[in-house]
């Protein structure tokens, strides 16, 4: 708790020479938002894992939308740059992926044995999202929240699967200059769907965003 309590101190006193205008000029948007948004994040234990599996999101990428597109193809068509697609259909077959949580450049093709170089990362985990207020949704709330594209990154296939469940207290992306754009996403996104903080999560970002 005392932990907390001088993280947020802290950061109250960065965030007030910025809003005075010393680093204004500086400070990008989503650095402000993430500030202003943090402290309004509740601050609890997390809800036990019972009951939890990926089954409790819904089949895995649905076409939520109705574009006639699954969402993985969908994520892969906004992030992979450039990009091939099967003849008549949405199926991304092969593309260049900007890795922002490595930095690596990935050349993406489609097949049994190539596929999973590319995952797409629910940036706050499904498993995360369970403990700590998922739980207690309609099913509905939870495909939908397994299928925003707010949500869901194209990355590094090894990466992900190291960060598995993990929150931000113990896996940030091994390219570290995205580290506080990733923490900024994840408040972003606890924020829209009424997620809190376990303590520790909420300490770990409270302090990476004063180094930002």
């Amino acid at each position: 708790m005392f932990k907390r309590a001088v993280c947020l101190v802290v950061l109250a006193a960065v965030w007030g020479l910025t809003a005075v205008g010393i680093a204004a000029s500086s400070t990008p948007a989503w650095l402000k938002l993430a500030v202003k948004e943090l402290p309004q994040l509740q601050v609890k234990p997390p809800a036990a894992m019972t009951g939890y599996s990926r089954a409790m999101f819904g089949p895995a990428w649905q076409d939520v939308d109705h574009n006639g597109c699954d969402t993985r193809n969908d994520i892969l068509h906004r992030d992979l740059k450039p990009l091939t697609l099967q003849s008549g259909s949405c199926v991304v077959s092969k593309g260049t992926l900007h890795d922002l949580y490595t930095g690596k450049t990935i050349h993406f093709i489609r097949g049994i044995n190539t596929s999973l170089t590319v995952q797409i990362d629910h940036v706050v985990a499904l498993a995360d999202a369970w403990r700590t207020g998922a739980k207690k949704w309609a099913a509905s709330r939870r495909l939908a929240y397994a299928n925003d594209p707010e949500v869901l990154l194209a990355v590094d296939g090894p990466a992900n699967t190291q960060k598995s469940d993990s929150d931000s207290a113990s896996w940030l992306p091994p390219k570290k200059s995205f580290d506080c754009r990733y923490v900024a996403k994840q408040i972003a996104i606890k924020t829209k769907y009424g997620l809190w903080l376990t303590p520790t999560e909420h300490d770990e970002m409270a302090a990476l965003l004063v180094r930002c």
